[in-house]
């Protein structure tokens, strides 16, 4: 098995109505539980919008270091995520597809590192 971080930026949502992303909470939660439900689900959630309420944390200075806000200045930033554990890439592609139906939009896919992990 193979943990697999299905994600998507913000901007990659677009300009919807605020009926539209009402009716997309249901079809969400449904794949959410369809995971749930098949074994893979190992977390996931929305994050806030509100990047001004993010910080960051940077040691590389040898002394940890907080600032607000995102640490990278950029245009985009995670809007959500969430974390299967799948036998196969086409298992995590499957999988991507729901939720990209799920949300109605975007979703990329990237495999965690094969190694030591901390359940």
């Amino acid at each position: 098995m193979a943990k697999y971080l299905i994600f998507f930026n913000q901007q990659w949502v677009g300009d919807h109505s605020e009926e539209w992303f009402e009716s997309r909470g249901p079809t969400s939660l449904a794949v959410a539980r369809e995971m749930q439900a098949a074994g893979v689900w190992v977390f996931g959630g929305g994050l806030d919008e509100e990047v001004d309420e993010a910080f960051s944390a940077d040691a590389t200075s040898g002394s940890v270091i907080f600032s607000d806000g995102p640490f990278v200045e950029t245009k985009e930033h995670l809007g959500g995520f969430c974390v299967v554990d799948v036998p196969d890439r086409e298992t995590a592609q499957f999988w991507a597809g729901r939720v990209a139906e799920g949300c109605g939009w975007p979703q990329e896919v990237r495999r965690f590192k094969d190694g030591p992990m901390i359940d």
